[in-house]
């Protein structure tokens, strides 16, 4: 299987900091915060990886990180030239994911606990179709937030940060596609902000019944804001990852 992790965005919720580095290059413990989307990656047996990011940032990533070799990876760049969304930016992979196989998606400001193994090994097993990890959170008005067929383990929609949330939990950045995900993000209209957005890729596969989803078991967090970042370098730092 190969990833992609996605590393572009402004990160004015961390405004100054982000004014000198792509937030994904921000140090989180000891490492910035993209060497941990690529260590997870590694452990779960997947190195073959494409990192998509703006044209500003792009020299950043390489000066760190290079050809991957050090990680025990092969890392490709991609560049986003304007900001489109996160499915646009996931039809700049198509020539690298290729026609035929499954892939994983990260967005690289996702900090988690969990190994992906099972999780890809689940994937791996399902026959067709979309997977999304979720996890409980006491804020999901500030996520997408699931509605479930429990019987089914399938989600039959997602609610962009609604007012009102109709579960606890919230789809994580962490994505698993099948080689339809390219035709349907073809077909997508702007959002109102502009952009082509993930989730109407996503409440695509749930329309088909296609959507099924997992649950982490450990923490997680966007690390988008100062709070965020602070209690994932206090997570990272008590060895808990």
């Amino acid at each position: 299987m190969k990833a992609v992790i996605l590393a572009g965005g402004t990160g004015t919720r961390l405004m100054p900091l982000t004014r000198l580095f792509n937030k994904h290059m921000l140090p989180v413990g000891k490492l910035p915060m993209i060497g941990y989307a690529i260590r997870k990656l590694k452990e779960a047996g997947v190195t073959d990886i494409e990192l998509i990011t703006g044209r500003a940032s792009a020299g950043l990533f390489i000066d760190y990180l290079g050809s991957g070799r050090e990680e025990g990876v092969s890392l490709t760049y991609r560049i986003q030239e304007e900001a489109g969304g996160i499915a646009e930016a996931l039809q700049l992979a198509r020539p690298f994911v290729g026609e035929s196989q499954k892939f994983i998606v990260l967005l690289g400001d996702n900090l988690f606990e969990d190994s992906l193994t099972s999780y890809i090994k689940a994937f791996n097993d399902q026959e067709q179709g979309a997977m999304v990890l979720i996890k409980r959170v006491p804020d999901p008005h500030r996520y997408g937030v699931p509605t479930f067929n429990p019987a089914k383990s399938r989600i039959v929609a997602i609610d962009e940060k609604p007012a009102e949330p109709k579960s606890d939990y919230c789809v994580t950045g962490i994505y698993m596609y099948d080689n339809r995900v390219f035709s349907i993000a073809e077909q997508l209209q702007p959002s109102k902000r502009g952009e082509l957005e993930i989730t109407d890729v996503n409440n695509a596969y749930a329309a088909a019944g296609l959507l099924e989803y997992m649950t982490l078991s450990g923490w997680w967090t966007d690390a988008g804001t100062f709070d965020s970042l602070h209690d994932a370098a206090c997570k990272l730092r008590e060895g808990s990852n």
